[in-house]
């Protein structure tokens, strides 16, 4: 689809917008219009100066957003958590459908666990509400990251090895497409577009609300283990070792880091038991207290909703990013891992232990694929604002050495500006499946902002 400058736009027809939805517009001359058009990505310079921001107030108005942006051919983003840090949640001169509006959460029948959210909520809010009815749901580790682009992008979090990822738990979803019809999409209904959503991120539709699967678990038993000095590969090894024995209740992130303001340096072992069982979680954990080196301890129970947290980068940087799957988290691996961190100084190594409830979903059972992967491994470099092009480069380099042991990549980590390498994203049979879909519901490429699968890819 050809995109035209938005300047083009006639008064008339942001009046004829703005009566047309219950919510509100937003232009550049309004007052509000910095507040509606700030996003997390500003913290990574991407500032976006859209045309028009629709804060809509339902499934009409994005259906009415999104016939605005197709007629007048206007660069489409879709806007809940604003946590894109591609910049997928603004853009230049388009149109950005904003959601927060809808951001009701409410159990819809307890005795299944079934609830239903708003594309708009955010997850901090989700954890509060739903732990005060006793239930908790898989979800990202930020409280204001959007359920929106989290719940069809994966959603790896604090519960992934006990009941998988967000997306497995996702019953059903309401979708507006391209052409503004709004449509159901579960295992009974558009049985295609419920298997892409699940994974396949924003390129089929708009997403208004979402049924999930919650558990009946309010609380768990959780914190951080610090550890100083010692061998990061022995580290590593040990705490992977564990992981692999460790009963799936129990879920952990490995993290190696510098010292940053307020926060001392070195090893963590972050810690998520699922539950309120504190013998079962203590016999679980002590494995990873025995690890050497250990001079932290702050677990402890607590609710599900205060395991979340809010993490900014630090401003004034530039932060180079890497992330992928790994099948096993070899004696080998560990040993690169440690050799890599080292080199690039100054950066935060995060390993998150999937196994479990993650395995065993079938590997073409969802859009989310690389099932078989024991971690995902993320490197964050983070360096001078003005640092040259060869220091960037740098960085893809010493990644470059882990690339033999490693597989795909998750979109929902990515800081690939123009999008991911699709291939990178889904193997071959995942990603043609996609493509078949996305010519269905989306033949023009409308939902493009995003890490794209063009209806029009060769494979």
């Amino acid at each position: 689809m050809t995109t035209v400058d938005s300047s083009s736009l006639h008064p008339d027809a942001i009046a004829d917008l703005t009566q047309s939805v219950t919510g509100r517009v937003v232009v550049p001359a309004d007052p509000d219009y910095e507040a509606a058009r700030a996003t997390y990505g500003n913290f990574y310079g991407l500032v976006g100066a859209p045309a028009v921001v629709v804060q809509v107030s339902d499934a009409d108005d994005v259906g009415v957003a999104v016939a605005f942006a197709r007629s007048h051919r206007l660069e489409l983003s879709i806007r809940s958590g604003g946590h894109s840090s591609s910049g997928f949640s603004s853009n230049e001169g388009g149109l950005v459908i904003d959601l927060r509006r809808l951001n009701r959460v409410e159990v819809l029948d307890p005795s299944r666990g079934l609830v239903r959210i708003g594309s708009g909520a955010v997850w901090g809010d989700v954890a509060t509400a739903l732990g005060a009815e006793g239930f908790s749901l898989s979800s990202g580790d930020t409280v204001s990251v959007g359920v929106g682009g989290l719940g069809v992008g994966g959603g790896i979090g604090w519960l992934v090895r006990t009941v998988g990822l967000t997306v497995d738990n996702l019953v059903e979803a309401s979708v507006v497409t391209a052409g503004s019809e709004q449509v159901r999409a579960s295992a009974d209904e558009n049985p295609d577009l419920y298997w892409a959503l699940r994974g396949g991120g924003g390129n089929f539709g708009v997403v208004t609300s979402f049924t999930f699967t919650a558990q009946p678990m309010s609380r768990v038993i959780a914190g951080t283990l610090q550890f100083a000095g010692g061998d990061l590969a022995e580290l590593l090894a040990g705490w992977s070792g564990i992981m692999r024995e460790a009963p799936e209740n129990l879920n952990s992130t490995f993290l190696a880091m510098p010292d940053f303001p307020g926060m001392p340096g070195g090893v963590q072992i972050v810690v998520c038991y699922a539950g309120d069982d504190v013998p079962a979680a203590e016999a679980a954990i002590a494995p990873l207290r025995a690890l050497p080196g250990l001079n932290g301890d702050d677990i402890a129970p607590q609710p599900y909703s205060a395991v979340l947290g809010e993490a900014h980068p630090p401003e004034g940087v530039t932060i180079a990013t890497h992330n992928a799957f790994a099948r096993e988290l070899s004696d080998e691996l560990s040993d690169l891992l440690a050799g890599v961190y080292t080199e690039l100084g100054g950066s935060v190594l995060m390993i998150r232990s999937l196994t479990g409830a993650f395995n065993r979903v079938p590997n073409d059972a969802t859009a989310f694929a690389f099932r078989d992967s024991e971690a995902l491994i993320i490197s964050a470099a983070f360096l001078p604002a003005d640092a040259p092009a060869e220091a960037i480069e740098r960085t893809h380099q010493l990644w470059g050495r882990l690339e033999p042991y490693l597989q795909g990549t998750y979109g929902g980590f990515s800081t690939a500006r123009n999008g991911e390498d699709p291939s990178r994203l889904y193997p071959h049979d995942t990603l043609a499946r996609l493509v078949t879909i996305k010519r269905t519901y989306d033949p023009e490429n409308l939902f493009r902002r995003n890490h794209n699968i063009p209806p029009d890819l060769s494979l």
